[in-house]
């Protein structure tokens, strides 16, 4: 690799340095660019075009492609398998002396992405590590979420909690052989240092701002659970290189709190994806889904694939069902209501991580507006479950006060070309902007006096981009023109001049043009920390949106479908009468399924042999009473 012959590539050698296994997008200017085998991987990948920076004999291969076309990009590379680090320019051109400063502002991976381009809205995003031990431990987050969970489990047990959580990626320790795992989920190698339960401790403590863990239910048996979980944040620090203040808490999973099903049992039943396609079309869960939002698409897939075995946990769910089912105008009137939401658990990640943009606000605000028409419809049910969410539901009022009152119905992606603050709500931005417009006023007086001064009744004052603001004579009254007027441009028909006292005005134009960007961006910044500062209620309030959505998509289901209420209990039978298929029975013409019973008792009938030719239907059968038992 040619040496840096140049400050601006000895930057960008510093920056490769800091990520040398990652593609390094190096900002310069509205350009996103890659050097080296970066650009030709990048050439390879993406089909851009691959240049060099210089002529000489040894020239910098060179590719790149326009900033506002980062997130594009950077799906094609995740999905490709690569660790990308974004270098931004993290202070203004117009104000650096010299070069640009430059940083790596984060490192994108499989499983810590948090922008709302890269990722699917209504699947989790896992990133997960594993710490082996004679019970291991096992954590994985959803940076775009904030949810963040840990169990001690034993090895044998870990590829089946593997094909549960079905990580985007998988943080190993450099000494855990690679070949002892199987999955499509990327492992990524790790120091052991990062496991060490000593600076695990340390780091989730200061996360959280507790002085132990044994709050959120963890003890001296989950020391590897709790180095996992270590293991992940710290990974976090190195990669998102912000705050984390959406992840507020680490919950314990218990698998025993959990229906366990098996690597292969999980393929076979098609619970959230299909063997054939291994997408989510034609599976339990696309058919279940009657969600209206991304936050209720996740929980239901979550629920599905950890079915409860606690039976009062069960019925506390059945009968929030039931109440929703016997009046279905309000099945109606709160998916209506929860259908003007955003997604609020992502939205609020992307503030904590300072990645929100100013219409990330805007839907915040949006969605803070509707959940009083929410909270009054919640108030009205009566199930124990509905009462409990009742008192988690945080309407945030003087949150949602705020972002209405600052943002524009209407507000950009981007934070630093202003124009989403609304007028009236800074007298000082009002100000700037109504000199930075042009000032109407100043200039149709201006033009008055200069008509009455020289004469010249079709005297007028113009803007372009090129020479400013001008003065237009046209040439009938070119002897009229007052000798402090500068001659600027001849055109056909007339001449342009400037003169002092517009160029003063211009100036200060200019000057307040950027002085209003910079108030605006300033406010945004104030925005995005008020909604920082109120991270937990508005998880807590997230977590209550997407448990109603989920209860109203059980019970439009249930309606639907014609479904009964199970009864679930402690004893040791099972028995389904008129039971389907719940795929097939849909995806079947109506009325084709033919409906059939099942009877087992540990006692009496504890095994059914199935019998009969190939394409009979025994393993449609087999799949029916397993489906119909995580339904249940």
């Amino acid at each position: 690799m040619p040496m840096a012959t140049t400050p601006m590539m000895q930057q960008y050698e510093d920056a490769k340095a800091s990520c040398p296994d990652a593609l390094l997008l190096f900002r310069m200017g509205d350009f996103y660019e890659l050097f080296h085998d970066d650009a030709e991987t990048a050439h390879r990948l993406l089909g851009i075009t691959l240049t060099s920076r210089d002529k000489s004999e040894n020239p910098i291969p060179m590719a790149g492609f326009p900033h506002h076309q980062l997130d594009g990009y950077l799906a094609k590379l995740i999905a490709a398998g690569c660790r990308v680090a974004v270098c931004d320019q993290v202070e203004d051109p117009k104000k650096a002396k010299g070069l640009v400063k430059r940083e790596v502002t984060r490192l994108v991976t499989a499983g810590t992405l948090t922008d709302e381009s890269l990722l699917d809205p209504r699947a989790s995003n896992f990133l997960a590590a594993y710490v082996p031990g004679e019970v291991g431990g096992i954590a994985w987050v959803d940076v775009s979420t904030g949810r963040f969970y840990a169990a001690s489990i034993p090895s044998e047990q870990l590829q089946d909690e593997l094909a549960r959580i079905r990580p985007a990626e998988l943080l190993l320790s450099e000494e855990f052989p690679e070949a002892a795992l199987e999955g499509e989920w990327s492992q990524t190698p790790r120091a052991a240092w990062t496991f060490s339960y000593k600076s695990a401790l340390q780091l989730l403590e200061k996360q959280f701002g507790t002085q132990s863990l044994e709050g959120f239910g963890f003890g001296d048996r989950d020391g590897a659970a709790i180095c996992a979980a270590g293991g992940i944040l710290n990974y976090l620090q190195e990669t998102q290189r912000t705050e984390l203040a959406h992840i507020d808490r680490l919950s314990p999973y218990d698998s025993r709190a959990a229906l366990q099903i098996d690597e292969a049992s999980r393929s076979s039943l098609e619970i959230s994806r299909t063997v054939r396609s291994e997408k989510r079309d034609g599976s339990l869960l696309d058919i279940m889904d009657r969600t209206v939002t991304a936050m209720g698409g996740r929980l239901l897939g979550e629920w599905l694939e950890n079915p409860l075995t606690d039976c009062a946990a069960i019925n506390g769910r059945l009968d929030s069902v039931e109440e929703l089912i016997q009046s279905p105008s309000r099945i109606t009137t709160l998916s209506e209501s929860l259908a003007k939401i955003y997604d609020m658990e992502r939205l609020l990640a992307r503030a904590t991580t300072g990645r929100a943009s100013p219409r990330d606000l805007q839907f915040m605000g949006t969605t803070l507006a509707a959940l009083p028409a929410i909270k009054e419809q919640l108030q009205s049910l009566e199930a124990n479950r509905f009462c409990e969410m009742d008192a988690e539901f945080d309407l945030c009022t003087e949150l949602q006060e705020r972002l209405t009152a600052a943002l524009q119905d209407d507000c950009p992606l981007t934070s630093r070309e202003g124009g989403f603050i609304r007028t009236g709500h800074s007298e000082e931005l009002d100000q700037l902007r109504n000199l930075s417009s042009g000032g109407k006023q100043w200039i149709a007086r201006y033009q008055a006096e200069e008509i009455e001064r020289s004469g010249i009744t079709n005297l007028k004052v113009g803007y372009n981009r090129v020479f400013g603001y001008y003065l237009e004579v046209t040439h009938a009254h070119r002897d009229k023109v007052p000798e402090t007027y500068i001659r600027k441009q001849t055109l056909k028909n007339a001449e342009r001049y400037i003169t002092p006292e517009l160029k003063e005005h211009e100036e200060k134009v200019l000057q307040s043009d950027a002085q209003a960007n910079e108030l605006e961006y300033e406010l945004y910044l104030k925005l995005r920390q008020s909604v920082t500062e109120m991270a937990e209620r508005l998880r807590r309030t997230a977590a209550v949106l997407a448990e109603m959505d989920v209860f109203c998509s059980l019970a439009s289901l249930a309606r639907a479908r014609d479904y009964c209420r199970p009864e679930v209990d402690d004893s040791r039978e099972m028995i389904l009468l008129g039971g389907r298929h719940p795929v097939l029975d849909v995806l079947s013409d109506e009325g084709t399924f033919v409906p059939n019973d099942t009877e087992l008792h540990v006692d009496r009938q504890r095994l059914l042999l199935i019998t009969g030719p190939n394409m009979a239907g025994k393993s449609t059968y087999i799949r029916q009473v397993a489906l119909i038992t995580i339904m249940a």
